[in-house]
């Protein structure tokens, strides 16, 4: 699953990076590196700036837009179902009511820096007596922007009519089965588009199934680092670039070395 993740970069490096052409973002939001469901984040995606008339409508165009994280069907009653739906498999998005209409044409990017995953100890527990979970920062090697594959939709609040915030337009972040090495953290992950894939998942023209199953096949694995980091990123309230440095070698226990599948005592070097 993808439950936290980091989005630092300004809205004027994302229309860059994403080649975006117009930009919906009245006003920026802070860096956020410890982005939990229920907030409102970037979103990059493809539609037309004209009326909803077939006949007037323009062609599609790049956008930038703040959208909210916690799908919420346009059919739902109210907007509480969202936090329920803040991930959506890869393997079942063209069979699940809720999924299938948003992914055939309602497709998104979503920006960030990295995200976390937590892996439960084999060996330690925690004050409760249950395994302890250590969290890690998972980020590419390199220092690019990756995009996180998104369905969004748009629902309309019954209780506000046609008030100017009546709207909301909500995402979801679809996930796959972990890549080898990662997979000893946590057994999902975000699907991570790949920059050739960029244009075609944007492309609300694309919608046979088909096609869509083949954007969604797994990219060759080794694009991320797996870094042991503090357990302050378990409370939303904490946030800052602190929440990425790697936690001291003294600290870790009972922690399973993604890269060799071994376990680690205190004190051991990880080979992240």
């Amino acid at each position: 699953m993808c439950g936290r993740y980091a989005s630092s970069r300004k809205p004027a490096d994302l229309v860059e990076e994403f080649e975006i052409r117009t930009s919906k973002v009245d006003e920026a939001l802070a860096p956020d590196y410890n982005v939990a469901p229920t907030k409102p984040v970037y979103a990059v995606m493809e539609r037309s700036p004209s009326a909803r008339d077939a006949e007037e409508r323009e062609p599609p165009e790049r956008q930038l837009r703040v959208l909210t994280w916690g799908l919420v069907p346009s059919w739902a009653k109210d907007r509480s179902v969202g936090s329920r739906m803040i991930n959506s498999r890869a393997e079942s998005l063209l069979d699940k009511p809720a999924f299938r209409r948003a992914v055939l044409r309602r497709r998104c990017l979503v920006p960030a820096d990295g995200w976390y995953e937590w892996q439960k100890s084999p060996t330690e527990k925690d004050a409760k007596g249950k395994p302890r979970k250590q969290p890690f920062w998972i980020h590419p090697g390199v220092d690019r922007p990756i995009a996180f594959a998104g369905i969004y939709e748009f629902w309309r609040d019954p209780e506000k009519q046609d008030a100017d915030d009546a709207w909301l337009t909500t995402f979801s972040i679809v996930t796959t089965q972990a890549e080898p090495g990662l997979d000893v953290i946590h057994d999902r992950m975000p699907f991570v588009v790949p920059e050739d894939r960029w244009d075609a998942w944007l492309d609300p023209e694309l919608t046979d199934p088909d096609d869509v199953r083949a954007l969604l096949q797994p990219p060759v694995p080794g694009r991320f680092v797996a870094t042991a980091v503090s357990t302050r990123v378990n409370a939303v309230v904490n946030n800052g670039p602190e929440l990425l440095e790697p936690v001291p070698l003294a600290d870790l226990r009972g922690v399973v070395d993604p890269s060799t599948g071994e376990l680690l005592g205190a004190g051991e070097a990880p080979l992240f």
